[in-house]
């Protein structure tokens, strides 16, 4: 069985090691493959800045770097050159950044777009989601997540990207279900048009292990309720790190293939490059405890 992390954040952005150092850490742990995606860089049309995205003028040495270890690598680990690329609403979208020399863009909504005011992400602090929620949408829960469920909605729709990023992150501040159930009616009938939205796309979806690693939430990105919507669409799936360090490149990845199991996957998929613009993927087996 062949692993892989494809979502993983170098010191090019919010990301504690340096490329080099990530390519060595997943050769040792045996990975067959390491994707990075930097945080792309914002638009001016978002309005704000933000310093965990990586600047435009590093992006050509981002790309050159990842290249010449490409050719470092040859033979022993396959090092892809990605982008997480976010849709901010009106503002910036992943398809922005298709033609550049990229074998993958994962698209993910982090920023909400409220009634009045600013973007804001909802995996900031608990300080900045409490901010956000009663300054943009006076306190309604409601009205904020499914503000996000529309922008995740609107992203598949628009395209121009590979993979869906932590595609419940609006859950990562929302521990011991602080703000809502997951279980309630309105959440659940979300997450169902998700899934069928996903369903018989080109797109595949990422099962995340970053909250884990960093302590921030108790389970995978997606949840079991949402993995289990997937399966019953056929959606494919990816396993990833989100690793911002090299100790988490590939953590929590058994609690991950184990939930696949039980959940009756049998197959993930695994990336291969790309192919006449187009990403090709192959099915991979999981054989964890097998």
């Amino acid at each position: 069985m062949r692993f892989s992390s494809l979502h993983t954040h170098s010191n090019f952005c919010d990301g504690k090691d340096s490329i080099e150092q990530l390519c060595d850490a997943a050769y040792s742990k045996g990975l067959s493959a390491i994707g990075f995606s930097s945080h792309a860089p914002l638009s001016r049309k978002a309005g704000f800045h933000s310093d965990w995205h990586m600047p435009q003028e590093r992006l050509g040495l981002y790309l050159d770097t990842i290249g010449r270890l490409k050719s470092q690598w040859a033979g022993k680990l396959q090092v892809f050159a990605g982008l997480e690329a976010d849709y901010i609403k009106g503002a910036m979208a992943p398809a922005d950044f298709r033609g550049r020399e990229l074998d993958y863009i994962i698209g993910s909504v982090h920023y909400v777009v409220p009634p009045h005011g600013k973007p804001f992400a909802v995996d900031g602090s608990p300080e900045e989601f409490e901010q956000g929620l009663y300054e943009g949408f006076a306190g309604r829960c409601e009205a904020l997540v499914n503000a996000y469920w529309d922008s995740v909605e609107e992203m598949i729709h628009a395209g121009g990207f590979d993979i869906v990023g932590h595609i419940d992150l609006i859950k990562k501040n929302n521990r011991y279900h602080r703000y809502f159930s997951p279980e309630e009616e309105w959440y659940y009938a979300r997450m169902e048009r998700a899934a069928a939205l996903l369903a018989g796309s080109s797109f595949v979806v990422e099962v995340n292990t970053g909250g884990l690693n960093r302590g921030t939430t108790d389970e995978l990105y997606p949840s079991i309720p949402l993995l289990k919507l997937f399966y019953k669409n056929d959606v494919p799936v990816l396993v990833t790190s989100d690793a911002h360090c090299t100790e988490h490149v590939n953590g929590f990845y058994e609690e991950a293939y184990r939930t696949l199991l039980s959940l009756g996957w049998t197959k993930t998929v695994f990336f291969e490059g790309r192919v006449d613009g187009k990403a090709l993927w192959e099915k991979e087996s999981i054989s964890w405890g097998n």
